[in-house]
C-alpha cells in the first residue's frame, strides 16, 4: 500500500506555531505585515495572491497587497519596492510571478532587501541557500524536505535523484540537499534515460515545471518520490510533475495538490518570522 504523504498535518504544526509568535510579537507592539506585489494578467497569480491572504487573516499577520495594472512599467514597481524597503512597519515582500513582458524579474527580485526577502529569491538569500550561511532560504525547497522528515525519512546516506535544476526549486534544493548528506544525482532535460538513474534512487525530488514527467515506467517499488510541480491541464486541474498512476507503483509520494505546494506557503510565512526576528536585530546575518 502506497503512502500518500499529504502535507496538511504538517502544515497545520507550522501555522500553529506561527500563530503563536505572532501573538508573542504583538504583546511587544509588532504587528508582523507582509506585502505582496501582483501585476494583473495571470489569473492564477491572483488566485495565489488572495489565497495567502486568508491564510495571513488566520495567522494574524498583516497581509497587504499591491496590485497593479498589467501596463505598469518597471520603475513604478521599483519605486513600490524602494518604499516598502524602508517602511519599518514591513517585514516581508513577496512578488508574484510571472511579470509582464516589459518588466525584468530580475531586476525586480534584486531590488528586494534581502532582510524582507520571504521567497529568498535575492541574489544574496540565493548564495546563503549555496554557501548554508544564515539567510531566507526558498520556500518551496524547505517544503520538499520538511515534507518528507514530517512522515520519518532521513536523507542522511540516501542516494536521492532530482529531477530538475531549475533557479526556483532544482537548484536550491540540490544545495539543500547536500548539506543533509544525501548522495544526489542531478537529472534535467539533458539527462538521457532518466529512469536508469531513478532505479538506483531511493528517494526522488521532482522539480522540473512540465506535466508528468516521470511515469510509472520510470520508477520502482521501494522508491519514495516528492513531486515539487503544479501544472495546470487544458480542462483546468491541477497536476504534479509525476504522473497520477506512478503513486501505484512506489513506496510514498507527495500528492498534487495537497502536497508541496500545501505546506510551502506555511514555511513562507515562517520566513517571515525569521525576517521579523533578523530586522529586530534578534538574528543577525549579511553583516
Amino acid at each position: 500500500m502506497t503512502l500518500l504523504m499529504k502535507a496538511k498535518e504538517a502544515a497545520d504544526q507550522v501555522y500553529a506555531m506561527i500563530r503563536e509568535k505572532v501573538e508573542e510579537l504583538k504583546t511587544k507592539g509588532i504587528q508582523p505585515q507582509i506585502a505582496t506585489i501582483l501585476v494583473e494578467g495571470d489569473p492564477a497569480s491572483a488566485y495565489y495572491a488572495k489565497a495567502k491572504q486568508r491564510i495571513a487573516e488566520k495567522l494574524g499577520v498583516q497581509f497587504t497587497l499591491h496590485d497593479f495594472r498589467a501596463d505598469v512599467t518597471e520603475e513604478e514597481v521599483l519605486r513600490l519596492i524602494a518604499e516598502l524597503n524602508q517602511d519599518p512597519k514591513v517585514h516581508g515582500i513577496m512578488l508574484e510571478l510571472p511579470l509582464p513582458k516589459q518588466i525584468s524579474a530580475a531586476e525586480i527580485e534584486r531590488a528586494i532587501s534581502p532582510l524582507k526577502d520571504v521567497d529568498g529569491v535575492t541574489p544574496a538569500n540565493k548564495l546563503a541557500t549555496v554557501t548554508g550561511e544564515a539567510g531566507l532560504y526558498p520556500a518551496t525547497p524547505q517544503a520538499c524536505i520538511k515534507l518528507l522528515k514530517h512522515y520519518g525519512y532521513s536523507l542522511e546516506g540516501k542516494n536521492v535523484t532530482l529531477v530538475g535544476r531549475g533557479q526556483t526549486v532544482g537548484l536550491p534544493l540540490f544545495h539543500l540537499l547536500q548539506r543533509e548528506n544525501a548522495t544526489v544525482t542531478v537529472c534535467h532535460s539533458r539527462t538521457p534515460h532518466i529512469a536508469s538513474h531513478l532505479s538506483h534512487a531511493e528517494i526522488a525530488f521532482v522539480a522540473v515545471g512540465r506535466a508528468e514527467v516521470v511515469n510509472k515506467h520510470m520508477v520502482h517499488a521501494d522508491l519514495v518520490v516528492v513531486d515539487a510541480g503544479i501544472n495546470e491541464t487544458e480542462d483546468g486541474k491541477m497536476v504534479g510533475d509525476v504522473a497520477t498512476d506512478v503513486a501505484d507503483h512506489v513506496q510514498a509520494i507527495s500528492p498534487v495538490p495537497g502536497g508541496v505546494g500545501t505546506l510551502t506557503t506555511a514555511i513562507l510565512y515562517e520566513n517571515l518570522l525569521k525576517a521579523v526576528e533578523i530586522q529586530l536585530g534578534e538574528a543577525v546575518i549579511y553583516e
